[in-house]
């Protein structure tokens, strides 16, 4: 059987998937059947190379994307199960990396995940313990076999390695450049720990469809397997993404008026949508995409006559639809100049206005004076042989009670931290890595190695705060080290470490900057 991995990597034939969001209840549930039906429907669809099974889309609770995904794979289809981090801590996602692996499920697509939704009794409370980068890692430790130590063992046990083949996101329809930027550096991140393909996120604009596959050539990306997500409207969901009620997805409001006009349409702008859907296919093919993924479709019928509809279009029909489907908004910030004939992005030439601004460095109001003084002040203690390095890691490692330091350190330590950062006393201290802003106080998913994909216009979909990875690319990007923002070894944060100094496991080696952990200092 031809894998997914073989089409993607080996083959040069665009290929279709389709995404099947799972349903609430059990399989035999009769309010469960249309799902099921459709699962079903696409198992015995020829023009179909995979099948997208999401996990508990929206932060709601659904079925588990491996009882539908059996289904499909009994059918001998390839499919792509949707693993996101909301909703286990990592000792929980590896359980199901193992079980998936067991099931013979090895396409992953790796997610942070949305907010947790409502479950019963009201809102669940969301996990995040690691993020997309460290599933990542995770999923590829696995597949390089775990050396595990048990409890009293001699010798670590070497497990079998799994066989996974990890994809994941890249958010690129994002209004300010301190969004678009942290997503593409971000998904540079996610290569480089192990993603083998990715898919973009829903958007409209055809010039930002192109300048995501240009910035992956321009850095050296450019062989990774790309796959353009085509979402299939109607006048309601429109709406919604128009209100950006879905994180991360955004329609316009020239595109969303255009789809309520279909609301009168005799077919209430169901071809309108279908043929829109078709030129996007068209689009990504034309692009060098090495494929297309479409949702918001629930039947196989609609699957197919998309199709259809694109196989009758000439080669070259796609630069057509490409000048017309460009529904960017004011002020959309973007990477490269446009192509004045095309309409897309030049792959030789950045957009003036952000050349520009690499040489006059703009000073935000994120550049301020408690950015100043943390820098100063982390460069004076924490640098290694200088300053009060030395100093600091003699007081700690002669300390009575190392993981506190001498007396009273770790309450002064935390009261100025608090103060300044609202600091949660997590004892893995970040800062340093988001530009002396504080994931635990400051983010609502704990993000440390770069933002999600669900900001409204720079602003956490969760708080309407501006997004702390957004404000520390101001900061890094007025000293010109922007391109440092993910620069930082992926962190995974020891929970271990929590209640204890971060100042002394700085000192000690003991945070994540050294990955030399102590075992489990509160049974010390």
């Amino acid at each position: 059987m031809t894998t997914l991995a073989d089409k993607l990597e080996r083959s040069r034939d665009f290929l279709i998937g389709v995404e099947l969001v799972s349903t609430r209840g059990i399989v035999a549930d009769t309010r469960a059947s249309k799902t099921v039906d459709f699962a079903r429907d696409l198992a015995a669809c020829s023009r179909i190379d995979w099948v997208s099974i999401t996990d508990n889309a929206g932060g709601h609770p659904m079925l588990a994307a491996s009882s539908l995904g059996k289904l499909l794979r009994d059918a001998g289809r390839e499919v792509i199960i949707h693993l996101s981090c909301k909703d286990f801590n990592r000792n929980g996602l590896e359980s199901q990396a193992w079980q998936l692996a067991s099931e013979g499920f090895h396409n992953i697509l790796v997610l942070t995940g949305d907010y947790s939704g409502v479950g019963v009794g009201g809102g669940g409370k969301p996990v995040f313990d690691i993020d997309s980068i460290g599933l990542l890692s995770l999923l590829g430790q696995m597949n390089a076999g775990l050396d595990v130590t048990k409890p009293n063992a001699k010798k670590p046990v070497h497990l079998d390695p799994t066989q996974f083949y990890s994809g994941a996101v890249v958010t690129n329809f994002k209004l300010h450049e301190n969004e678009v930027m942290p997503q593409l550096l971000k998904m540079e991140k996610k290569l480089a720990v192990g993603a083998r393909f990715l898919i973009n996120q829903i958007g409209y604009d055809s010039r930002k469809m192109h300048e995501l596959a240009a910035w992956m050539n321009r850095r050296g990306h450019g062989d990774v397997p790309l796959i353009g997500n085509v979402y299939v409207l109607n006048p309601g969901v429109a709406q919604v993404f128009r209100a950006q009620k879905i994180p991360g997805v955004v329609v316009s409001d020239e595109l969303a008026e255009i789809c309520e006009r279909q609301r009168n349409a005799p077919d209430r702008g169901k071809q309108f949508f279908l043929e829109l859907a078709a030129k996007q296919v068209a689009i990504f093919r034309g692009l060098g995409y090495r494929g297309a993924y479409i949702g918001g479709i629930h039947s196989i019928e609609d699957i197919e006559r998309v199709l259809e509809i694109e196989r009758g279009f000439g080669p070259e029909d796609w630069q057509g639809f490409a000048r017309d489907i460009r529904f960017s908004r004011p002020g959309e910030f973007f990477v490269f100049a446009e192509d004045k004939v095309t309409g897309l992005a030049d792959p030789l030439k950045l957009n003036p206005t952000y050349e520009g601004s690499l040489h006059t460095r703009t000073k935000t109001a994120n550049v301020n004076f408690s950015y100043r003084f943390s820098k100063f002040t982390h460069d004076l203690m924490f640098t290694p042989g200088k300053g009060l390095w030395n100093i600091g890691a003699k007081l700690c490692g002669s300390a009575k009670n190392t993981m506190q330091g001498p007396p009273l350190m770790h309450s002064i330590e935390h009261l100025g931290k608090s103060m300044m950062f609202g600091c949660k006393d997590c004892g893995d201290c970040s800062l340093p890595d988001i530009a002396f802003l504080c994931p635990e106080s400051s983010c609502a998913k704990n993000q440390r190695n770069g933002p999600c994909g669900g900001t409204r216009d720079g602003k956490c979909e969760v708080d309407d705060f501006e997004c702390i990875w957004s404000r520390a690319y101001d900061r890094l990007k007025y000293e010109g080290r922007e391109q440092d923002l993910l620069a930082h070894t992926p962190v995974v944060q020891d929970q271990n470490l929590r209640g204890t100094s971060s100042w002394a496991n700085t000192w000690l080696g003991r945070d994540h900057l050294t990955k030399q952990h102590q075992p489990n200092p509160k049974s010390q």
